[in-house]
């Protein structure tokens, strides 16, 4: 069997951690707490055991008796930042919690993996943003930059569609603009905890080496929940016995086409624009993994594309990710070059760039103190503690290869009414002074396919950062606070 359908099929090692947790627990609504070291527990065996047996270690470490993990020394961790509010993850949902917490007076520092913000709207060349339309507040104040700054096709679309250049300099204009500190090329590595169990300060890793930072309010905007792991927060992961979470997706953008020559194929053409582009690849032999191909045109002569998944893909796994990275950017050379055969309107057709980032749909579903559900959704949640409302359809993709063209449609037999997010969902149930924002919040399998779209994230975000602020503000924490209260001092 080879290596991606071992992938495919979910049958390789890269989720037995989760399973030995009690992935199992999972299926039945359990929610799973995995500390540092069981995080990367498949990782911990050298494929050499003996490689560094019987070695002293000049730094002061020591390796363990089956020569099978490294004990660093202790050390001391420098403090480079006290602030009021630290938040983890500059993608959509951070931008919009450190924008919120900084405009209402708080110190912000803002910490991002990658070389600049906006996460899977940058990095990750998303191009899109769902379910924004009806939202106000910071989401259409990014809207309104987005299409003001953007070409004449983001005019038209209102900034829902827009070039992943301009939102990377908008969004360091807005933040630099609020007094927020930005640190990029920072990866999130711990979390310390004080006796109380009040989150108290981060730990990271970069080109300045390990270093903590403090903070009175921290919030979870990675995706994946990271901090919340790192904190000791119980979550839960996918569906079934192994945790399958959705695929993950490259995106990329094109060039040489003329847009009038494959109007047909542009998704702001129409929803039939995606069957007519599979189409188009199928009858000539290109078979891509994502069965619903997407189109758009961004400006000019460029657009941006996925057409890719890569299936049964742990967050948690950094060789995993790396393979499926790999293995999505050669499908989508190949799809480019195989097109450029078909000639016509094609014949020129390159790829500009690949995502820095691969999509990555799902992860950590952190514990909170509203855990929103299937049956939120079938009803339609109305909340007294409501954040924002959410109109987005539940979007479960295909979970393997065998699965129709788009996405698995049993998930949907439940039916869905626009609903509420409430405040609690967003609030941390074990660790307290920690908030979440985005795809990482309290929900179900099939609500967070529905909430993780970034225009929901923005809202999230949004509301994390003011409740944090008026928790500095009023000396409560963010658990001991109503929506309301934090309502009425925004």
């Amino acid at each position: 069997m080879s290596k991606k359908k071992d992938r495919i099929s979910g049958n390789d090692s890269r989720r037995e951690f989760l399973v030995k947790a009690g992935a199992a627990a999972v299926a039945g609504g359990a929610f799973l707490k995995l500390s540092d070291a069981s995080l990367a527990a498949e990782n911990t065996g050298l494929k050499q055991p003996d490689l560094l047996r019987g070695r002293i270690l000049r730094s002061g470490g020591r390796i363990t008796p089956a020569g099978r993990s490294v004990v660093e020394q202790e050390r001391e961790i420098p403090i480079v930042n006290q602030s009021d509010v630290v938040v983890c993850g500059g993608g959509p949902a951070g931008i919009a919690a450190a924008l919120a917490a900084a405009r209402k007076g708080a110190s912000v520092q803002l910490i991002e993996v990658a070389g600049c913000l906006g996460g899977v709207w940058t990095a990750g060349l998303l191009t899109k943003i769902l379910d924004s339309e009806e939202k106000t507040g910071i989401m259409a104040e990014l809207l309104a930059e987005f299409s003001k700054r953007g070409s004449v096709i983001s005019k038209k679309w209102k900034g829902t569609v827009y070039d992943p250049e301009v939102a990377k300099l908008v969004l360091e204009e807005m933040c630099a603009q609020a007094g927020i500190k930005i640190r990029l090329h920072t990866r999130l590595v711990g979390a310390i905890t004080d006796e109380s169990n009040r989150l108290v300060a981060v730990l990271t890793e970069s080109k300045s080496g390990r270093e903590a930072w403090a903070a009175k309010r921290f919030i979870d905007c990675t995706g994946d929940g990271d901090l919340a792991a790192h904190a000791g927060c119980h979550f839960e992961v996918g569906i079934g016995d192994d945790c399958t979470c959705q695929p993950m997706s490259m995106l990329a953008l094109l060039t040489g086409v003329d847009p009038a020559a494959i109007q047909p194929y542009i998704r702001e053409s129409g929803k039939e624009a995606k069957t007519a582009l599979l189409k188009v690849m199928e009858d000539y032999g290109i078979n891509p993994s994502y069965r619903a191909p997407t189109l758009r045109h961004l400006h000019s002569h460029i657009y941006s594309i996925m057409t890719n998944h890569e299936y049964g893909v742990s967050a948690f796994d950094a060789d995993a990710i790396s393979e499926a990275t790999i293995h999505a950017r050669k499908e989508i050379h190949s799809i480019v070059q195989s097109m450029r055969k078909l000639g016509g309107p094609w014949k020129d057709l390159s790829v500009v760039a690949t995502a820095e980032q691969i999509g990555i749909r799902e992860a950590r579903r952190i514990k909170g103190r509203y855990q929103i559900t299937t049956a939120d959704l079938a009803k339609g949640l109305r909340h007294e503690e409501a954040v924002c409302q959410t109109s987005y359809p539940i979007d479960v993709h295909a979970l393997n290869t065998y699965g129709n063209k788009e996405i698995n449609r049993e998930y949907k037999k439940t039916g869905m009414k626009p609903y509420d997010i409430p405040y609690p969902a967003l609030v941390a149930a074990d660790v307290d002074g920690l908030l979440m924002a985005g795809r990482c919040i309290s929900g179900d399998f099939i609500a967070h396919s529905s909430y993780r779209v970034t225009g929901n994230a923005v809202p999230m975000g949004e509301a994390a950062g003011l409740a944090a602020a008026v928790s500095l503000q009023t000396g409560k924490l963010p658990h001991e606070l109503s929506w309301q209260e934090i309502k009425s001092r925004a």
